[in-house]
């Protein structure tokens, strides 16, 4: 401050002396020449020079001249002299900042702080003035006070580079954040201080404060916080709510904050008469059915807010992307009531003129338009280019797919829908190393060409090597077969199993398989996929470990099989991602028959549900069911031991064996059954610290299941059941899921195993 003072009274008396030279005899201006300058061009100190050619200068204008030249901050020191008629201004420039360094900050990344610098116009490049580190020390502080900082002490020094440059060296002694040690509420009445602060996102110190600092003050937090406490009162009807104040004390030492807010809550309200008004282009009939308020509902503004989207959607669907829906509530504070109008402005309907792809540097136009829901031509829809830009993410060419709806030049009612994608590399080839509890030491290779040659049609080659089995396969498929969406494929496979490693009856198989599929889109949610395929088996066991019900079958049917099998599924699936998704759901419904012609007859139907069920606060509900059924018929006398269903496991019920539950054989081994009842429901947890994070899920669980030999053992009393925890990990070396269980409902017999693991094995 004493630096700035000084300063400024020379820049005073250095004025005052210059004016001195025309005091004596005033003259009009036949030329002006610059002298002193190094970096700054003359252009720019006649652009802030206040006399021109062909004026009169005296004293009072020589003082104004000068001053404007010092105001600019480029110069230390400035003189008018006189040569004739020509004004000679004399400069000498100040020094240019050629680095800013800082040591000591952890709290603030270097790169915030001097973004926080330019915005007070002191940064690399520009011209230093001694004037301005005040205003630097006070940005730098404001900055850390914002993360309660509070005992921040700033230190600066100045080192010449040179004559005319310097570096400015800042020191920052951080010191502990300061605590929030309490938060009061004055005046809630009707919410606890519990539920007040549920939604705060700063609060006072917990057993995770420690990582994730939400007892440290911050002003931006407290704004954040403020709000959400508006949104509660807001939402439960209390329009009159009021933030009246809001004091932040901080103790001497500065460690700890005390933070009070006062509020006025008012009356509660409820809804009065709901209103559409201003021009509809839809039936009213048809837009009440999007209208979240009801008379004599509690009012709520999200409720509001929520009403104007649902009505926006709908007239965006019928091409009016630009509509307008606002609500005007009436208020009636002696009835506390509102009564909500909502003035509907549809502008005008608007049509797509062109549908634009931009990234696609590998994959053809076609590929991509064909998954277009929005064409060339028509008017917009936008729930047909949000589904647009779905399809396309689910195709898994690319890592991000987003898209923009500008308007024409020069038109009202016509837009573009420019489709922006970001390829991954189509083709793929995996070596993998894994380990499974169940599988053992996993070894897998696939070269994979997921878009050929940018044509969609998929190519790939996989082995796959464990205790259990060893696989080789080669498949080839054509989403776009026919131009309606019929998908092809066709498949070959090798497989060597040895189902003693999987807590089963022990035998070894082996099977050579070809088959060819088709999937049929019925609608935009519901999919028939079907499947021939040729298969020819054989099964080895060993005398010693021959269960007798393994031992009939085997003599009645023989150990080599060939069979020809049909394979039929319908689905429904709404999910919103492929991979962990969080709303939506899916539902199928499989059957599988080994067709007459073959060695073995026999047929197997499972359905499979999961649904989606968002929650508060990211949490959603997962709801799981699998129930499974196969017999025999012809001469095939049941169903052959080596397709029976098994449970137990990560798979289905977590905390037992995999494939341990159900029948077991005279060795005590698991035998399967023709019946499978899984159950699951999951609360998926927002992971702490790591919402933002796409690749983790973590979630609470309940699991329950068992299978059964036959109709006449099927008994619900004998499911088994466990809770515990999950997590899986979508890392770039595979998919690893854990998961620690504790059953219940289990039997003496059962083989339990709490903590379960899968790393690089698909499931």
């Amino acid at each position: 401050m004493l630096r700035a003072f000084l300063s400024g009274w020379m820049h005073v008396l250095l004025i005052t002396f210059a004016a001195g030279a025309f005091a004596a005899e005033p003259f009009i201006v036949d030329d002006i020449r610059v002298e002193g300058l190094e970096r700054i061009s003359p252009g720019t100190v006649f652009n802030y020079l206040p006399i021109s050619v062909g004026d009169t200068v005296d004293d009072t204008r020589s003082r104004d001249a000068v001053r404007a030249l010092y105001k600019t901050g480029f110069f230390k020191d400035v003189a008018l002299e006189r040569d004739g008629d020509v004004l000679v201004v004399s400069v000498i420039e100040r020094a240019t900042i050629t680095e800013i360094t800082f040591e000591g900050n952890k709290a603030i990344k270097t790169d915030d702080l001097l973004e926080g610098l330019e915005d007070v116009g002191f940064s690399k490049g520009e011209v230093f003035n001694e004037a301005k580190l005040d205003k630097v020390v006070q940005e730098l502080r404001r900055q850390y006070y914002s993360n309660g900082k509070y005992g921040v002490r700033i230190d600066h020094e100045i080192i010449p580079v040179g004559d005319k440059a310097v570096e400015v060296a800042l020191t920052v002694s951080e010191g502990a954040a300061a605590r929030i040690k309490q938060i009061n509420i004055i005046g809630n009445e009707s919410f606890t201080d519990e539920e007040v602060l549920q939604d705060f996102e700063l609060t006072t110190p917990n057993w995770i404060s420690w990582f994730s600092k939400d007892d440290q003050y911050s002003k931006t937090k407290l704004s954040g916080d403020l709000e959400s406490l508006r949104s509660l009162y807001l939402d439960n009807g209390y329009i009159n709510f009021s933030v009246d104040s809001t004091q932040v004390s901080i103790t001497p030492d500065k460690a700890d904050v005390y933070v009070t807010i006062n509020i006025t809550e008012g009356e509660r309200f409820v809804v009065g008469d709901v209103r559409l008004a201003g021009t509809l282009i839809v039936e009213p009939e048809e837009l009440f059915k999007y209208v979240f308020t009801r008379k004599g509902m509690t009012f709520s503004r999200k409720g509001l807010t929520l009403t104007s989207k649902n009505i926006t959607d709908r007239l965006g669907n019928e091409g009016y992307a630009f509509a307008n829906v606002n609500a005007i509530p009436d208020v009636d504070n002696e009835k506390r009531t509102a009564s909500i109008t909502y003035f509907v402005d549809p502008g005008q309907r608007v049509y797509v003129r062109r549908v634009n792809f931009f990234g696609n540097a590998k994959t053809r136009d076609e590929v991509l338009r064909r998954e277009l829901r929005q064409l060339e031509g028509g008017w917009i829809s936008t729930t047909q280019v949000e589904r647009s830009k779905t399809r396309l993410r689910r195709l898994g060419y690319f890592e991000d797919v987003n898209v923009e709806t500008p308007a024409v030049p020069g038109s009202t009612d016509l837009v573009d829908v420019n489709f922006t994608v970001k390829e991954r590399p189509s083709g793929n080839l995996l070596l993998g190393l894994g380990f499974s509890q169940s599988a053992g030491v996993i070894f897998n290779t696939s070269v994979t060409q997921e878009n050929f040659l940018g044509t969609g049609k998929s190519l790939s080659f996989a082995f796959n090597n464990s205790e259990i089995n060893r696989t080789f396969r080669l498949g080839y498929f054509n989403p776009y077969w026919s131009i309606d969406g019929v998908a092809r494929g066709f498949d070959l496979n090798y497989s060597e199993t040895d189902a003693g490693n999987t807590n089963v009856v022990r035998y070894d198989q082996k099977t050579v398989s070809g088959g060819m599929r088709f999937g049929v889109p019925i609608t935009e949610y519901h999919y028939i996929n079907t499947s021939v395929s040729y298969e020819s088996s054989e099964i080895n066991t060993d005398p010693r470990f021959l269960d007798p019900i393994i031992a009939f079958f085997l003599f009645r049917e023989g150990n080599q099989y060939d069979t020809l099998r049909w394979t039929t599924s319908f689905s429904y699936d709404t999910r919103n991602a492929a991979i962990f998704p969080d709303r939506g759901g899916l539902q199928r419904i499989r059957a599988q028959i080994a067709l007459p012609g073959g060695d073995l007859r026999y047929f197997k139907v499972d359905y499979d549900a999961r649904i989606f069920i968002p929650l508060i606060k990211k949490y959603t509900l997962l709801l799981k069911t699998n129930i499974g059924y196969g017999d025999s018929y012809g001469d095939t006398s049941e169903l052959p031991f080596f397709e029976n269903f098994y449970a137990g496991g990560p798979r289905t019920v977590r905390g037992y064996e995999e494939n341990s539950l159900g029948p077991q054989d005279i060795f005590g081994r698991a035998l399967g059954g023709n019946i499978s009842v899984v159950g699951n429901a999951e609360v998926i947890i927002p992971v702490p610290f790591l919402s933002e994070i796409k690749s983790v899920r973590l979630s609470g669980f309940v699991d329950a299941g068992n299978v059964y030999a036959s109709e006449d053992r099927f008994d619900l009393d004998d499911m088994r059941m466990s809770t515990g925890l999950s997590a899986i990990w979508m890392s770039p070396f595979g998919l690893l899921a854990v998961s620690y269980a504790q059953p219940f409902r289990d039997q003496e017999f059962d083989e339990i195993q709490r903590f379960q693991f899968n790393f690089g094995a698909q499931f």
